[in-house]
């Protein structure tokens, strides 16, 4: 047990207890949260809880981030980092970091809507530049699987709102390589850098 302040410690490997939990130290940190509904991407929520609620003290306070939002009454797969090149190239839309939805909607689907996704022509409302190309998958009448290679403002429920249809539901299953691989609903864990690495493997 230490006691001195002053002392300078070796930080590989270093493990260290917060109020009866043990921690692995790390220089920066990578977590993965099943997001639920009804929360908030932000510190300063306006309807909701915030997510980061639903991390412990330790890692809120590290001053860790969204990497990119999902809606409040969007769940699935969410990232947060403290470390600012990673969330920057995760984001850029240089990268095209692969996002993959599933959605529920409120009309059948028309039959057209894989093709004009695909097309790299379709516009939305009060935007300038049109969308990148997207890849729909028909699971059923009303529920598809959508992969995007940008991330805009509501974007899923935009495309479908253009084409006169309506999300009711939905859900981020993976970004990149990385998927939520049967985390429960609220629950999060820390990424190791090989799965970090793997969010760019489909690249």
């Amino acid at each position: 047990k230490q006691t001195d302040p002053q002392r300078e410690l070796v930080s590989e490997n270093l493990q260290f207890t917060v109020d009866g939990t043990r921690w692995q130290y790390r220089d920066k940190v990578y977590l993965l949260l099943h997001k639920p509904i009804d929360y908030e991407c932000s510190r300063n929520p306006q309807h909701y809880p915030s997510v980061l609620s639903l991390l412990p003290p330790q890692l809120q306070e590290r001053g860790v981030q969204c990497v990119g939002r999902l809606d409040a009454d969007t769940t699935g797969l969410l990232l947060f980092t403290d470390d600012g090149q990673l969330l920057h190239r995760i984001i850029s839309p240089k990268s095209r970091v692969a996002k993959v939805y599933q959605a529920r909607l409120a009309a059948d689907l028309r039959g057209d809507e894989a093709a004009l996704f695909a097309s790299g022509t379709l516009m939305l409302e009060a935007e300038k530049t049109p969308l990148l190309p997207a890849e729909l998958e028909v699971l059923d009448a009303r529920q598809v699987r959508l992969t995007l290679h940008e991330g805009r403002y509501h974007q899923v429920r935009r495309m479908f709102a253009a084409l006169g249809n309506h999300v009711e539901a939905l859900h981020r299953i993976s970004v990149g390589g990385l998927a939520l691989a049967g985390l429960e609903h609220g629950c999060w864990r820390i990424l190791g850098c090989r799965e970090i690495e793997g969010i760019f493997a489909t690249q």
